[in-house]
């Protein structure tokens, strides 16, 4: 069955840090592009930045550079997210997903496989 299923979600205060991880199963992550993608309620899922699978190139929405990394493991058949410096902007549901072309973009509609999700908020 494929699964991708994120953990490390929570609460922090403005400028502190948190990481979250995308583990797979079902199925290898070395092939796939993988995105961080959150949703605010009342607002759109949005892309954050995503990773490919050949030459790892990376992509940043520009409310994120210089604040989170994408990273993969696929040893582990993980991806992580780092969060630094977060916003009380950044609270938001993030979501990993993979791209069965190889490929990663900031849409959503490209992805094939979701994981549930996992609660981010930024708040003092």
């Amino acid at each position: 069955q494929v699964q991708l299923v994120e953990s490390g979600g929570g609460l922090v205060q403005p400028g502190g840090s948190l990481r979250l991880s995308c583990a797979a199963s079902g199925f290898t992550l070395d092939y796939y592009g993988i995105g961080w993608f959150r949703q605010a309620p009342g607002k759109e899922r949005e892309g954050v930045l995503c990773i490919g699978s050949s030459d790892g190139s990376t992509y940043y929405a520009d409310s994120v550079k210089g604040r989170f990394t994408i990273s993969r493991d696929n040893a582990k058949n993980m991806v992580y997210l780092q969060m630094n410096s977060l916003k009380p902007e950044d609270t938001a549901v993030y979501y990993c997903a993979a791209d069965s072309s190889g490929y990663c973009s900031l849409y959503p509609v490209t992805y094939d496989y979701w994981g549930q999700g996992t609660q981010v908020t930024v708040s003092s």
